[in-house]
Order: structure tokens, then sequence, then C-alpha cells
């Protein structure tokens, strides 16, 4: 286990920004891998959140174990899954901060977009987009998942122009994150990332991780569903740029 207090104080709000997005205020886990890269490499740092995901993914399905939408999941899963392979395959070859760049100007784009149309009154009703946009976003979360814990914004860029009641929004995105992330368990076993120092420092974090999560629940409960959909677009802004920045500056430096 890591013993360096240094860790533990880049760690500890990674795991409680974590809690909160998987409690439904997508996004915020974002900002947990940067913030731990700078007292472990990247790559260790994805190792060690890795399975505090999987913990805080049982927590949220728990919680909405009773609203979730199977036909999202029907549609993105599939492409999810050729997602993660493809991230796999190419895992020594794509950058990551060119992933970071795209997908934080799709974030960006998507959300400032829908919040103008909602401050104009021009928001579109909801739609449920079709089988093969389903699998299109599916593949890209799958991928950015598997490179760098960015999944979220691909599946929200997906499923939040339908307008899902919040409980429904939050448990859909919990079912699809639990089986995402059980399915790079192998390919990050094949990886060589699961080592018994990362293993044991996510066990000692493992409490932290789920009080956060519930804590995280309880507030998204609280939240009215206009306000919480606004939350979600500028967290959404925020994350994108931040995407934005890390990529940017990554690729200059390379």
């Amino acid at each position: 286990m890591i013993n360096d207090p240094l860790f533990y104080a880049a760690a500890v709000p990674a795991v409680i920004l974590v809690g909160l997005a998987k409690g439904g205020f997508s996004g915020l886990g974002l900002l947990s891998l940067p913030l731990m890269a700078l007292v472990v490499s990247p790559v260790q740092a994805a190792a060690i959140m890795l399975p505090i995901l999987m913990i805080q993914d049982v927590v949220t399905v728990w919680a909405y174990r009773r609203t979730w939408d199977g036909g999202n999941l029907a549609r993105l899963l599939p492409g999810a899954v050729a997602g993660i392979v493809l991230g796999w395959a190419l895992a020594a070859k794509v950058s990551d901060h060119a992933v970071e760049l795209v997908i934080g100007l799709v974030s960006i784009t998507f959300a400032i977009r829908r919040m103008v149309l909602e401050r104009g009154g021009r928001l579109p009703p909801p739609s449920r987009p079709g089988r093969l946009a389903g699998w299109f976003w599916g593949t890209v979360s799958g991928f950015t998942s598997m490179v760098a814990h960015a999944g979220g914004p691909p599946f929200q860029v997906y499923v939040m122009p339908q307008r899902l009641p919040r409980e429904v929004f939050v448990g859909t995105g919990a079912w699809f994150f639990l089986a995402v992330n059980w399915i790079k368990v192998p390919p990050y076993l094949a990886l060589g990332q699961f080592t018994a120092q990362n293993l044991s420092t996510s066990l000692a974090l493992f409490p932290l991780a789920i009080a956060a999560t519930y804590a995280g629940v309880w507030l998204v409960r609280r939240v009215p569903t206009k306000g919480f959909y606004t939350a979600v677009y500028v967290l959404l802004v925020g994350v994108g740029g931040r995407l934005v920045w890390e990529g940017v500056t990554g690729l200059i430096g390379r």
C-alpha cells in the first residue's frame, strides 16, 4: 500500500469527487485522475481508481436499482464492448492527450448548445436517438473509458437529449458504467496494472469511496430536476475545458 501522505492529500479529494459523480453529478469524476496524477503516474492512478469506481458503481446501482432504462443499455453496451477492446488493442499507440482534446471539445459544444437552446426556450422536445447513434456513442464511451476513465461525456451526449427523469438518467448511467468497468478488468490485467500495492491502496480508500457515493445520491435527490440538468451542463462545460487544456498542453509538450 502507498504510505506517502502527499498521495492521500490528492487521493482523498479525488475519491470524494468520484463519489459525488457516481451519486449523480456526472462529470466531477473526470477531475480525479488529473488530481492524482500530480503525485503518481497517470497509469498507476488509473489502476488504483478502477476498483474504487467498481465499488462505487455497486452503491449507485443499489440506490437506483428501480429506476433505469433498459433500451438505452441495449443500444449502448454492444458499442461499449467494442470500444473497450479497441482501447486495449491501441493502448500503446493512442495519445491520451488527443483523446482528451476531442472529448473536451465535444463536451463543451454539446453542453453550451443545450444551455443556449434551453435559455431561449428553443430546446427541442425529448428525443430517443436511434440504434446506430447508440452503438457509436457507446463505442466512444467504452474507448475513452478504457484509455482515460473518461466515458461519461459520450454517454451524456447520447442520453441527455432524451430528458429522462433524473433518477432514470442516473440509474441508467450507473448500470452502464457498472458493466463497462467490469469489462475493463481483463484488459487491465493483461496490461499488468493490478499490482499488490495498487490494489491494497484501492482497498484502503473503499470506506471513503462508499460514503462519498451515498453523499452524492443524497444530494442529487434534493436538487430539482431542472436544476439538476443545468448543473450537469455546467459541469460538462467545466470538465470539457479541463480536458481541452490537458489535451492541448500535453500535445504541445510532446
